[in-house]
């Protein structure tokens, strides 16, 4: 059952990500990179962040792959080459998460955090937290859009779910 909805999520994440970063493309760079104000400053800034937390605990999770060791860093400094990056990254959790069994949701992961303290927290809830955290930063870089003057296409679950089996 955990898989199931993690898998849900993993592919949510993906579909979500590609989604923004197709209305963010459509911003002159100016905008793009423009202070707003918001937690990490830009739309720039924002997506850095997603992919940096990203393959943070992504490392954590499976003990492999490139990561920054500041929650600011700017991993790619190109909308172009992050995006890039953030396709390689979703599918990088998507083929996690669906390579785990079911009981593996539940197994104990040991790891530190950035200032080096040790922490040991079930894979299901590592993934829980990982998704929430893309969703309520996905959220941050919604309301950046708005404030460039975009209004951006919805990004919600249950559209996802509507739409997915709808292929012509």
């Amino acid at each position: 059952m955990l898989k199931a909805h993690f898998v849900m999520f993993a592919s949510y994440n993906k579909w979500a990500n590609a989604r923004l970063y197709r209305m963010s493309g459509a911003l002159p760079q100016e905008a793009y990179r423009r202070n707003v104000g918001a937690y990490f400053g830009s739309l720039h800034g924002t997506l850095n962040h997603l992919l940096t937390a990203d393959r943070i605990w992504m490392r954590r999770l499976t003990g492999s792959g490139d990561h920054p060791n500041e929650l600011n860093a700017i991993v790619c400094d190109e909308l172009q080459s992050l995006h890039t990056a953030r396709e390689t990254e979703d599918e990088r959790i998507v083929t996690f998460v669906e390579t785990l069994e079911e009981a593996q949701f539940e197994r104990q992961c040991d790891y530190r955090t950035l200032n080096g303290t040790p922490q040991k927290q079930p894979i299901g809830e590592i993934l829980a937290h990982l998704f929430n955290h893309q969703t309520h930063h996905r959220a941050q870089a919604h309301t950046i859009l708005t404030l460039l003057g975009v209004e951006p296409d919805p990004l919600d679950l249950l559209l996802m779910l509507r739409t997915r089996d709808v292929v012509s």
